[in-house]
């Protein structure tokens, strides 16, 4: 079987191309894929693929480039595609294997890429703290000045850090998926609607929780065997809590907790009172049913 061409630009690379030609890799898994770092135009129109250069947005061509007059295009949210979303639109889903887990990616990783290569994210927060982020990691691939090794070999090293980062967001984006089924059972069989035992902290309880009224806390088993329970938040991106843990509870262990708060094998409450720890689950509902009328 013949591999699989692909072609980006040369020189400096960035987070889009990188990721885009590792998204690539990933689904021609089976095969070989050979890639190839230039701007010549006998390479680009020899190419299987062409991502990032060539100034063409043909997905059945198999050209996914953005720099071309007027861009690729737009999402729905402003955000334009980079050569990494115009992969990912293209192959997200049948590499994630379904439509949720596609668009799980793209809100998490992809994005956040696409807006900053085309310029319209900012990655300074609103109080001035700087965010290092994936785009800086990928940009600390690239050679120094003083480096023997050539751009295209710090290139592939980058491909290959992509690779794994995507792969472990695919793993993520699949167990999210498989999770808000388990978690709309759980709070659809919960006698008490206030208290959700889901068993175990699955992924994406958060949100889920926070598109039903009701919850105040979540309650699980940790890996140590110890239970927490959690605060819901009022808005799966806000910190802030429906129902926060009692002021007095605040950052209290051991003896300290279970004198003021009564439950016999409390261990701890978080000093932000959006988490208490018991030994038992009986000992944990206990502290987020107390929780609820205190």
């Amino acid at each position: 079987m013949e591999p699989i061409t692909i072609v980006t630009h040369d020189g400096t690379f960035h987070t889009d191309d990188v990721f885009a030609c590792a998204t690539l890799s990933l689904f021609f898994k089976d095969r070989e894929v050979e890639i190839t770092r230039s701007r010549l135009e006998n390479s680009i129109e020899a190419a299987d693929i062409v991502v990032d250069v060539g100034g063409i947005y043909d997905a059945s061509k198999g050209r996914f480039d953005h720099h071309q007059k007027g861009g690729a295009a737009m999402r729905n949210n402003g955000i334009p595609y980079a050569s990494f979303g115009l992969v990912w639109k293209e192959y997200g889903q049948a590499l994630t294997g379904n439509i949720e887990s596609a668009k799980f990616i793209d809100e998490q990783l992809v994005q956040g890429i696409d807006g900053a290569d085309n310029g319209v994210l900012n990655k300074v927060a609103d109080n001035g703290v700087y965010c290092y982020s994936v785009i800086d990691i990928i940009s600390s691939m690239r050679k120094t000045w003083e480096e023997t090794h050539t751009m295209d070999e710090a290139f592939m090293d980058a491909v290959n850090m992509a690779t794994i980062i995507l792969e472990r967001m695919l793993a993520h984006a699949q167990s999210y998926a498989q999770a808000q089924d388990i978690l709309e059972t759980a709070y659809v069989q919960s006698v008490d609607k206030q208290i959700i035992d889901i068993g175990t902290e699955y992924p994406g309880w958060y949100e889920l929780m926070a598109n039903h009224p009701e919850p105040l806390f979540v309650v699980y088993q940790r890996e140590d065997g110890k239970w927490s329970a959690k605060a819901v938040r009022s808005n799966p991106i806000e910190f802030a809590a429906r129902k926060p843990f009692p002021e007095a509870w605040a950052g209290l262990r051991d003896e300290e907790l279970q004198q003021i708060s009564g439950v016999v094998d409390a261990i701890f409450c978080h000093n932000g009172r959006f988490i208490a720890v018991a030994q038992s689950r009986a000992g944990v509902i206990e502290l987020a049913q107390k929780a609820i009328i205190l």
